[in-house]
């Protein structure tokens, strides 16, 4: 994902949470920001590798491990942003009908979305953590030993504040959902 220009959706109001979302949104923001340059790190990587492999008979040591542990980082550090940005494959078209007809319900449905997915990010979350815990305790590697070796302890951390941080964007979610159930005139309520 490179960086975006769409406009921002709405704030919220004022206060505690509007400050917490803004908090969540520059640190989603910058996770992506890292994401990209690591996509662009590993385009010169490559192109380097092949020139090298072409022209010199010399290949780039690890290239293959880096790009297929990069690729895991990437998609985990960009997750919060396009979940954030409303870029996560779903159809609208019935969530509009229900906005149209019933706003409150249309939220509801928002709400029952965003509770099921902090749930199955929970799980994932949970899931990687004693991965993490296991591969910098025992300082497990992907490579081999004389040629290239690269930990894999920076992966699985990105894994989990990618989690972590997807958790609070959904949360922030939910609490705009709900308020849309009770209110869905109000900013809140239409910052979805």
């Amino acid at each position: 994902m490179v960086l975006d220009t769409t406009p921002e959706p709405p704030q919220g109001g004022s206060g505690p949470f509007a400050s917490l979302r803004a908090l969540a949104d520059a640190i989603s923001t910058t996770l992506n920001v890292i994401g990209t340059l690591l996509i662009i790190g590993l385009m010169v990587l490559v192109n380097a590798d092949v020139i090298g492999r072409e022209l010199f008979l010399s290949p780039i040591s690890g290239v293959p491990e880096i790009v297929s542990m990069s690729i895991v980082a990437i998609v985990f550090l960009q997750v919060s942003q396009a979940f954030r940005m409303g870029r996560f494959t779903r159809t609208d078209a019935f969530l509009r009908i229900l906005e149209r007809r019933f706003p409150r319900t249309r939220h509801a449905v928002e709400f029952v979305y965003s509770v099921a997915a902090l749930a199955l990010i929970g799980f994932a979350y949970a899931a990687s953590q004693p991965l993490f815990i296991k591969a910098w305790e025992r300082g497990t590697y992907v490579g081999t030993v004389g040629d290239f070796t690269a930990p894999e302890w920076p992966v699985k951390l990105a894994i989990l504040v990618g989690c972590a941080v997807l958790m609070v964007q959904i949360a922030i979610r939910a609490v705009i959902s709900l308020v849309g159930v009770f209110n869905p005139g109000s900013p809140a309520g239409a910052g979805q």
